[in-house]
């Protein structure tokens, strides 16, 4: 059995490396990489968010955990 742990910041469901897909605002997905929570977001009373690293780019940026889906093994 998997155990996953739940952050204290935006409850993610996400551990470091797993596969996901951002959602742009047009509803496309970007595949990426989690990274971790953005714990700032929750101290100003932000969105909370997350770190990523985008992988056609290997670039990072944080992003509103809302945008944030697990990726299907079976769809890449």
């Amino acid at each position: 059995m998997v155990m996953r742990t739940v952050a204290e910041i935006g409850d993610s469901e996400f551990q470091r490396g797993d596969a996901i897909w951002v959602i742009g605002p047009d509803g496309s997905e970007r595949a990426a990489e989690y990274v971790g929570e953005g714990e700032l977001s929750a101290w100003f009373g932000g969105a909370p968010t997350v770190y990523v690293i985008y992988e056609d780019t290997r670039e990072g940026g944080s992003v509103q955990v809302d945008r944030v889906i697990r990726r299907d093994p079976d769809r890449g």
